[in-house]
C-alpha cells in the first residue's frame, strides 16, 4: 500500500486527507442525523396535549426548543400561537429553513470532495505522465516493461480519486434524501399541532379579529 502511495506522488497527499474528511463528516452525519434525535417518538403527539392543557409555559417551550429540531419547530409554532394561522405558518417555514441548514451542516463539504476527487486523481495521473515521458526524452524508451509499470502507476491517482469520489457521492445523496424525509414529517407534526391550535379561544380571537374565518368542520362542531 505506501509503495501505491509513493508511485502516485504528491497528488496523493491532498486525495488521502480529502478521504480521511469524507470519512469523518459521514460518520459525523450518521451520529447527528439519527431518527431518535431529529424526531424523537412521541413529541407530537405529547406537545399536543400541552396545548390542550394549556402547559405552554416559558420553561416548557425552552425545554421543547432544546430537545430536537421537531422540538425547535413546534417551539416556534407555540410562541406564536396567539397569532392567526397565517403568521404561525410563516414562523414555522421560516424556523424550517434554519432547521433544513442546520441538518444539512457539511454536506456543501462532502459534495464538493465528491467532485473534486476524481480530479485531484486525473491532475496525478497526468503528472506522473509527464514525468515519465520526460523520462523517456532523457533515456530512451529502455525496458518496456518498465515502461508499463510506469503507466501503471501514473493511474494510481486516478483510481484512489475515484475510490474517495465515489462514496462521497452516495453518501452525499443519501443524507440529502434522509433530511429530506424527515422535513416531511416535521411539516406534517407541524400541521397537526396548528389544527390543534385551531380550536383555542385566543387563536380563535386573534382569527375573528384578522377577518379569518373559522374552519367549517370546527363551526359543526
Amino acid at each position: 500500500m505506501w509503495e501505491l502511495v509513493k508511485a502516485g506522488g504528491w497528488p496523493m497527499v491532498p486525495l488521502l486527507l480529502l478521504g480521511v474528511l469524507a470519512l469523518a463528516i459521514v460518520l459525523e452525519r450518521f451520529w447527528t442525523l439519527r431518527r431518535n434525535e431529529v424526531l424523537p417518538p412521541g413529541l407530537g403527539q405529547e406537545v399536543r396535549n400541552w396545548a390542550a392543557r394549556g402547559k405552554l409555559d416559558a420553561s416548557h417551550i425552552e425545554s421543547l426548543r432544546a430537545n430536537s429540531p421537531l422540538g425547535a419547530l413546534l417551539a416556534a409554532a407555540l410562541e406564536a400561537r396567539n397569532r392567526p394561522r397565517d403568521q404561525i405558518r410563516e414562523r414555522i417555514e421560516d424556523t424550517g429553513r434554519h432547521l433544513v441548514h442546520r441538518m444539512g451542516r457539511f454536506l456543501n463539504a462532502l459534495g464538493t470532495i465528491a467532485s473534486a476527487g476524481p480530479l485531484l486523481g486525473l491532475l496525478g495521473t497526468v503528472v506522473g505522465m509527464i514525468q515519465m515521458f520526460l523520462g523517456i526524452l532523457d533515456h530512451g524508451v529502455g525496458d518496456v516493461n518498465q515502461l508499463a509499470g510506469g503507466i501503471g502507476k501514473a493511474l494510481v491517482c486516478t483510481a484512489t480519486g475515484m475510490m474517495v469520489a465515489i462514496p462521497a457521492l452516495m453518501f452525499h445523496r443519501y443524507f440529502r434524501g434522509v433530511i429530506d424525509g424527515y422535513v416531511i414529517e416535521m411539516e406534517q407534526e407541524a400541521g397537526a399541532l396548528l389544527d390543534s391550535l385551531d380550536g383555542r379561544p385566543a387563536v380563535l380571537a386573534a382569527n375573528k379579529a384578522t377577518g379569518v374565518q373559522r374552519p367549517a368542520a370546527m363551526e359543526k362542531a
